[in-house]
């Protein structure tokens, strides 16, 4: 006796089809939100500005592409810095991050730079280039 196979719409009104469905979206919501996050490492420990090292912080929202596409020139430049600099994020998700971008009045893509003492040194609104991102690294890293 062989089987009669049953529509998909059949199925996904069984309570297993249900529950596969719901799964498959879940399974899909996580892959694009693990899509979305930035790449890179960077730490969002905002509290070692002025810990005795110069520290450039990206303001990353991941609603928008502009802090994505800064992240890709920062990580390009980054290994030039990296054993003279921190290198943080500002994830504009969480509260403390969003209040840091309105003191410091930074938008998604800017990146921040500060001395070793915490004090700004520069801000930078989306580099479009890793020169322009380097003078002012440069300007923390001397």
């Amino acid at each position: 006796m062989s089987e009669k196979r049953r529509p998909v719409s059949a199925v996904l009104t069984t309570r297993g089809g249900k529950f596969l469905l719901i799964a498959l979206l879940l399974a899909m919501a996580a892959i694009f939100v693990w899509s979305r996050l930035p790449g890179g490492a960077y730490p969002s420990d905002l509290s070692r500005i002025g810990a005795g090292r110069p520290a450039a912080v990206l303001v990353y929202d991941p609603n928008y592409a502009g802090g994505g596409r800064v992240m890709e020139i920062l990580n390009k430049v980054r290994g030039d810095y990296a054993e003279r600099m921190d290198f943080l994020i500002a994830h504009l998700g969480y509260p403390a991050a969003e209040a840091f971008a309105r003191r410091h009045a930074a938008a998604d893509g800017t990146v921040l730079v500060f001395a070793a003492d915490g004090s700004p040194i520069a801000a930078v609104h989306r580099p479009q280039d890793e020169e322009a991102l380097r003078r002012a690294l440069d300007a923390a890293s001397r």
